[in-house]
């Protein structure tokens, strides 16, 4: 069995209606809902993760961001495009599956460093 096929592969892909929530579900059963500020301030653009760990942007204000469009990238990845405009990071598959199984530590991460900087959400 190749790596490729033990992988979980997403089933769904299903934007709420009011864009703030984004489900994923995967074949194993696995089903995250993902908001859409999570997925904004994670993304996995060059803008926001810059080129290296040193570049990586903390983004602050986007309590309020909605998912606009879910844009199908082959068949391993989408692309977000969300209402501040933003619409550069193409979330492979892979990507989503790790936001989902690490949003708890992910999101505390981003809180920690929005309160270290002095920003707000």
């Amino acid at each position: 069995m190749s790596d490729a096929a033990s992988k979980p592969w997403p089933t769904e892909l299903r934007l709420h209606k009011d864009g703030k929530t984004l489900t994923i579900t995967f074949d194993d059963g696995q089903r995250f809902d993902l908001s859409a500020e999570y997925l904004r301030v994670k993304s996995p653009s060059a803008e926001v993760q810059g080129h290296s760990p040193d570049e990586r942007k903390t983004v602050a204000g986007k309590q309020d961001v909605a998912i606009l469009e879910v844009v199908p990238i082959g068949n391993y990845a989408a692309r977000l495009v969300f209402d501040d405009m933003h619409s550069t990071g193409i979330y492979s598959w892979d990507y989503f599956l790790a936001l989902g199984r690490n949003r708890d530590a992910n999101w505390q991460d981003y809180l920690d460093e929005l309160a270290g900087k002095g920003l707000a959400r």
